[in-house]
């Protein structure tokens, strides 16, 4: 077995607390709408969590994705090569890293998750899957720069970014993300680094909204988790009880949206400052864009990446997009 212990990039204040998480939801509490950003769903519960969801008969994303990973296998071994470094961020359990690794026989894997815990589990599950393979599990903040572990710089390298949780983010953070990633792979040898990305499509609002309000009640649990994670790590008094889980598609963004919507008027401390909640009103926790090959397209070229070959699942409901980075020329 060949992993490391993990590195360990978060910020974190003198209660133990990631100074980004308590920054981003005091300041989502006290703005109008309040929203708070989707990344803080996935403490080590929220990361269980989301891997019951994918299992769901509604939660079609997973399946849909996994389908082009096995079956355009010689696709990305071809365009890919072998000896990359896969780094894949957000990488959660890691369940459809299998298909790429066996896909392409890379040099390392390193996976990149806010989620330490979760993050150290799955890396050790995978390396006894790949006993030869060297894993490189760092925990950090994706949406930031990350250094890569030592020995991984010098390897040409191939990001991995599946699930389409590029969705998640309005647009322009969407853009920050793609450069950052950029980033973060640095410049290959004598040629860029790729992105093999997963980005959902737009499709029928029955089936857009059944996959994000199950009828097992787990994705209004995961984002039920959210209030719990602010009670515990946060010192908060939301009462929960007063907060319902909602999923509405907004034909206008081309996303799905979840919120927290409070079923009576309430109030309520999160570390020590003083918020309020009327009936009806809500907390905004997700968004899940959705996409067209064109639109999809506008959102690489921003952020720094040139599609080179798209596959989609035999029922056209989702997208795995391979691309290069854009060579990055000096101003004239």
């Amino acid at each position: 077995m060949k992993t490391d212990t993990g590195i360990a990039l978060v910020d974190l204040d003198e209660e133990g607390v990631d100074r980004a998480f308590r920054a981003d939801v005091l300041k989502g509490l006290n703005q109008l709408p309040k929203a708070i950003p989707a990344r803080w769903f996935y403490d080590q519960e929220g990361s269980r969590l989301f891997e019951r969801i994918t299992q769901l008969d509604e939660y079609y994303p997973t399946r849909a994705e996994t389908e082009i990973l096995k079956t355009r296998s010689n696709e990305f071994a071809q365009l890919v090569g072998q000896g990359r470094a896969v780094v894949e961020f957000g990488s959660g359990s890691s369940v459809k890293t299998p298909l790429l690794l066996e896909a392409i026989d890379p040099a390392a894997y390193v996976p990149l998750d806010i989620s330490g815990d979760f993050l150290r589990e799955s890396a050790v599950a995978l390396s006894q899957k790949f006993p030869d393979l060297p894993v490189h599990p760092v925990e950090a903040d994706f949406m930031r720069r990350v250094s890569l572990p030592d020995g991984v710089g010098p390897l040409k390298k191939l990001g991995f970014f599946p699930g389409s949780t590029i969705g998640n983010m309005v647009p322009r953070t969407a853009v920050d993300l793609l450069r950052s990633m950029r980033a973060t792979l640095g410049a290959d040898e004598g040629e860029s680094p790729l992105l093999l990305i997963g980005m959902d499509l737009v499709k029928e609002q029955q089936k857009l909204e059944a996959a994000y309000d199950d009828s097992d009640g787990v994705t209004a649990a995961f984002n039920m988790n959210l209030v719990t994670r602010i009670n515990r790590e946060l010192s908060g008094t939301i009462p929960a009880d007063a907060l319902d889980h909602r999923a509405v598609w907004n034909d206008d963004l081309a996303r799905v949206e979840m919120h927290l919507v409070a079923n009576r008027d309430i109030d309520f401390t999160v570390s020590g400052e003083s918020f309020s909640m009327r009936s009806g009103e809500t907390i905004h926790t997700e968004n899940s864009h959705k996409f067209t090959p064109r639109s999809a397209n506008l959102l690489l070229l921003a952020g720094g990446w040139t599609p080179i070959k798209r596959w989609v699942d035999a029922d056209e409901r989702f997208s795995v997009v391979l691309a290069r980075a854009t060579e990055q020329r000096e101003a004239p």
